[in-house]
């Protein structure tokens, strides 16, 4: 068996493995694309409850797109100063709105983007100040049901540990690599991604993960190659068959 056979089936298996622990979730967009956009753009480095707070904060103050991308940079950080670089996403912010304004006529409403192929609705995404690919790729899977892989820290963490990516591969990479792992079907991709994060979040943390919890600890390079050792247990081989050990 070739390792690409060889990953796809292991992703596959661990995909299988965490939606059934977690459970599969129905794709539906959780908010209006704009919102998307804009919110995600706040959360880097930054936790959910901060976003919301930013983002209710900012809505609530100018309560338009339009009101917004007019407002000073200055006005639009004390808006969201709960939120983490708040002096650099206030900029960007004010100029993604900017020049969505213009590209759309004042509608402001991104739309127009469920019509596209992923690819070029990524790379009109990424030509915006501020919005790389994970940002992109996350507005074009939940709002709009594209087959395209987001990668945040929990999803490239996972993946990596387990070896489906390796240790060097960064998350811009991971985006490509991981979508070559998995059909090209948004509910699968949705689901994968969904699942990764909170498994991330409530078992393979970034600190003391939960090892012994994990349904795919036999799969896991990181567990067979550090943590059974550390254990006196006998790693089982397979799960370190490819990608790399990490962390």
């Amino acid at each position: 068996m070739s390792d690409t056979i060889f990953l796809r089936d292991k992703t596959m298996e661990v995909y299988r493995r965490l939606v059934d622990f977690w459970g599969y979730r129905v794709w539906k967009p959780r908010r209006d694309a704009m919102t998307e956009l804009v919110s995600t753009m706040l959360s880097h480095r930054t936790t959910s409850e901060q976003e919301w707070a930013a983002m209710q904060q900012l809505w609530g103050k100018y309560g338009s797109w339009a009101a917004i991308a007019d407002a000073p940079a200055a006005d639009i950080e004390a808006c969201i100063k709960g939120v983490n670089f708040a002096d650099s996403k206030a900029p960007r912010i004010k100029e993604t709105l900017r020049i969505i304004g213009e590209r759309t006529q004042g509608a402001y409403n991104i739309d127009f983007l469920a019509d596209l192929p992923a690819s070029e609705g990524l790379a009109w995404l990424t030509s915006l100040p501020g919005v790389g690919i994970k940002t992109a790729s996350l507005v074009l899977l939940f709002n709009f049901h594209k087959d395209i892989m987001p990668v945040d820290t929990h999803v490239h963490r996972v993946s990596q540990r387990i070896g489906l990516i390796g240790a060097k591969t960064t998350p811009e990479q991971a985006h490509h690599d991981l979508l070559q792992l998995l059909p090209p079907d948004p509910d699968v991709l949705y689901n994968y991604h969904v699942a990764l994060i909170t498994h991330g979040r409530k078992i393979c943390t970034y600190a003391r993960p939960k090892c012994e919890e994990c349904v795919v600890n036999d799969l896991c390079n990181y567990y067979q190659t550090v943590v059974a050792p550390a254990r006196g247990e006998k790693s089982k081989g397979e799960g370190s068959r490819a990608g790399g050990k990490s962390e």
